[in-house]
């Protein structure tokens, strides 16, 4: 299953509807004069940032919009219906480009807002437009306008306080479920997230964050391996990454190669990602035992020592709180700052 985070699709605004020539024809009236009446303008197309949104997966199967087509002009100078607008909903955080050109149009990050991405045709005039007094039983009338047409590439960057990177399977997802009412796929097999997924934090007292989960990261994710960059690209919003490690499998040679390894694909990718700041998170601590646990803590917060280390278990729910409140603070000062 491909990671969906960016997307092509095609908009077409509706035509503008045609005007008519048309005559007066009623009894007594020998000569009546033209009564055509304009057509309606072609409906536009928007694209609608909408709250609750959180991938692009639904534009895998849809790819083709079209807004309605104006209604032609009628006789009686009764002018056609405009046709209507568009609304294509998108979650905040959609990134806008001309798919052929690649520049940006614009970037939806509020709720509710609206961007007009292709503008419907003009309508067609009637034939009583044209009426003067040189010409007074005039027969011309005009066509309405085609509406844009264009292919617009979408790319979702997730908005949100803080996210999740790690290995394959380290317990991103669950961790975020324990902190938040999201549902990510949990699964024991690698990749289990395949779209990205936002959830809110509930500090209480009218107070929360949002945390993002994404896909596993391996070596030669910058150069695509793996689910690719698209991933990489969803961390670039968050102010502080979390940094989850499977404890269970924490040897430390081995370990330290893993945090350098995601480290340096941060690195590829943008610099200013890498130089955010980190949680290190060592999930899953209900898998060992006193005596195993308290000997990996030791050498752990030795090797981390100026690091803000956190030891967890999503399953049995310990030091969830603990890690909620620290970076509910942290978001707090970052944001008290802008």
């Amino acid at each position: 299953m491909k990671f969906v985070d960016e997307v092509e699709i095609e908009v077409k605004a509706g035509k503008g509807g045609n005007g008519i020539a048309s005559f007066r024809r009623e009894k007594y009236i020998e000569f009546g004069g033209p009564d055509g009446g304009d057509g309606g303008d072609g409906g536009n197309v928007f694209l609608k940032g909408t709250r609750g949104l959180n991938t692009l997966a639904d534009f895998r199967t849809k790819k083709k919009f079209d807004a309605q087509n104006g209604e032609n002009g009628m006789s009686r100078n009764k002018t056609g219906k405009n046709g209507r607008d568009l609304d294509i909903l998108v979650p905040l955080g959609t990134i806008v480009r001309n798919a052929e050109s690649g520049v940006k149009i614009s970037e939806l990050i509020k709720d509710e807002q609206r961007l007009l991405v292709a503008k419907g045709g003009k309508h067609g005039f009637g034939n009583l437009r044209f009426k003067s007094s040189t010409n007074r039983a005039p027969r011309k009338f005009t066509k309405g306008d085609y509406g844009d047409e264009l292919s617009l590439k979408l790319e979702l960057r997730l908005l949100a306080d803080a996210g999740f990177l790690g290995k394959p399977n380290a317990g991103k997802s669950s961790l975020m479920r324990a902190m938040t009412k999201a549902k990510p796929k949990v699964a024991n097999y690698p990749f289990t997230t395949l779209n990205p997924s936002l959830g809110v934090v509930d500090i209480g007292y009218g107070e929360s964050f949002v945390i993002a989960d994404i896909p596993g990261l391996i070596e030669g994710a910058a150069e695509g391996v793996g689910l690719g960059t698209q991933f990489l690209k969803h961390l670039s919003r968050s102010n502080i990454l979390l940094h989850v490690i499977d404890i269970e499998s924490f040897v430390e040679n081995v370990n330290i190669n893993d945090l350098t390894s995601i480290n340096k694909e941060l690195q590829k990718f943008d610099d200013k990602l890498a130089n955010k700041k980190q949680y290190l998170i060592f999930n899953k601590i209900d898998l060992l035992d006193n005596k195993k646990f308290e000997k990996k803590k030791e050498i752990i917060l030795e090797l981390y020592k100026e690091k803000d280390v956190f030891f967890t278990s999503a399953v049995g729910n310990i030091g969830i709180e603990d890690l909620k409140k620290k970076l509910f603070y942290e978001i707090k000062n970052h944001n008290d700052k802008l």
